[in-house]
């Protein structure tokens, strides 16, 4: 190396040293809020750190109460959901392998499934909801500093209670028990792929219900994983954990707790699930060109749930496609639309306007207009080589048709009847979504 440039190196290296660090000393006297007012207001430049940053810090440096080994188990699992094979560099770690909790991530070695793959923050949060009835983190560092919410001041047991039921919390999260039987109740209401999922807190919370479920007496054991499957649909198309998610959670909790969960889920479905949320507003709230729309999700869990053909072929369903290399396409196709003026992007890409389309039949399609197509679909019947798809009895097309939501006009439809077939065909998604909630 060039002897000056090795210089001005050493001089930097050397130079640390002189380097001034802010430290800001926080008066004792503070309370826990303010504290951690303080601490997310400092952290907010760079990477951005929250409440569950700041319970992590406050769990880690507990020694007296296992929050440092805590603080490992959490984030060793967070580790593993994504990287199994990281199993064999975990048991490196000598005084996490001699733990409690070490053994109850062994079946993490062989797990496959990405569909709940949780950070620390999932794993706190549900920890916090089910063992203590609240939904709001800044609650759980309050009672790890030993809170006492009715006298305003800390007491040194309520810390010691408080990391004892957040142990528990965490190790009921852990068991592989529970935590397959949820993703197999979402897998079985239809959500088999993470490409399906849209919100982390939806899913937060619906492991919380599950796990609020399996400690109740309230509902049979065989129904838990029904109930917590429509609880996770009802809370996605009704965005119920988008807007101040922490608050409408730790509200649910609360009326959960009063009232029971049945009778909870009555009042939430009368309240929100009106005809006139199943007639107009989820037609509305289909009327986007968001892909990855929950509402676009729920319709294609809804088709894999009915174990539906995917358009125009008998024998590939939707979820195969899913799950393996299958892609969604336009029904008029994109190139199509614009050449006969639908240039605007948001117009063509409506999700009323995609499926999923087997590749071959996609590319057979083209650039033609559905009443070309169509037309040809519908001819081909009875024919021994069908030109698209690979239907050839009426009907299983009308069949295909219908679980498709395609209206059989489409036949003889083209880019002036688009609008028109644009609000048809959300009418018909959304009549099979909730046909398909109310089956759940």
């Amino acid at each position: 190396m060039d002897t000056d440039k090795l210089h001005d190196i050493l001089d930097n290296l050397i130079g640390i040293k002189n380097r001034q660090i802010g430290i800001i000393t926080l008066d004792k006297e503070l309370t826990i809020d303010e504290v951690t007012d303080i601490f997310i207001r400092i952290n907010m430049r760079g990477a951005k750190l929250n409440q569950a940053d700041f319970a992590m810090s406050k769990i880690a440096a507990n020694v007296k109460y296992g929050g440092n080994i805590l603080r490992k188990a959490i984030d060793y699992f967070s580790h593993l959901s994504v990287q199994p094979e990281w199993y064999s560099e975990m048991l490196k770690d000598k005084e996490f392998s001699d733990s409690k909790f070490a053994s109850k991530l062994k079946w993490l070695k062989d797990d496959k499934e990405d569909i709940f793959d949780p950070g620390y923050g999932d794993i706190l949060r549900v920890a916090f909801m089910h063992k203590f009835g609240r939904g709001k983190l800044k609650d759980l560092v309050s009672l790890l500093s030993g809170r006492d919410f009715e006298t305003r001041d800390y007491k040194e047991e309520i810390a010691e209670n408080s990391f004892e039921k957040l142990t528990e919390g965490v190790l009921d999260f852990m068991n592989e028990f529970s935590f397959s039987s949820f993703v197999l109740a979402l897998k079985s209401a239809g959500f088999i792929s993470n490409k399906l999922i849209n919100s982390q807190m939806t899913l937060d919370f619906a492991y919380t219900l599950y796990l609020i479920l399996n400690n109740s007496s309230e509902i049979d054991k065989t129904q838990i994983k029904h109930y917590v499957s429509k609880w996770y649909v009802f809370s996605t198309l009704t965005s119920r954990y988008i807007t101040s998610p922490e608050t409408v959670m730790d509200l649910d909790i609360r009326r959960i707790a009063e009232k029971g969960f049945l009778s909870y889920l009555k009042e939430m479905e009368d309240a929100n699930l009106s005809d006139a949320f199943w007639n107009v507003g989820l037609v509305q709230d289909l009327e986007t060109s968001a892909v990855n729309s929950p509402y676009f999700n729920v319709f294609l869990s809804a088709q894999v749930h009915g174990s539906d053909n995917s358009l125009l072929m008998n024998g590939t369903k939707v979820r195969d496609l899913i799950i393996t290399i299958g892609d969604i396409h336009h029904i008029f196709p994109k190139k199509y639309l614009q050449k006969n003026g639908v240039t605007d992007k948001s117009k063509y890409n409506q999700i009323a306007n995609f499926t999923y389309f087997d590749t071959a039949t996609n590319i057979s399609v083209g650039e033609k207009a559905p009443s070309d197509y169509f037309k040809t679909v519908f001819e081909q019947c009875g024919k021994e080589a069908p030109k698209y798809g690979n239907i050839k009895e009426k009907e299983t097309l009308l069949k295909n048709l219908e679980e498709n939501c395609i209206p059989e006009k489409i036949a003889s439809m083209g880019a002036e009847n688009y609008e028109e077939f644009l609000l048809e065909r959300r009418k018909l998604m959304a009549k099979k979504i909730k046909n398909y909630y109310y089956k759940l």
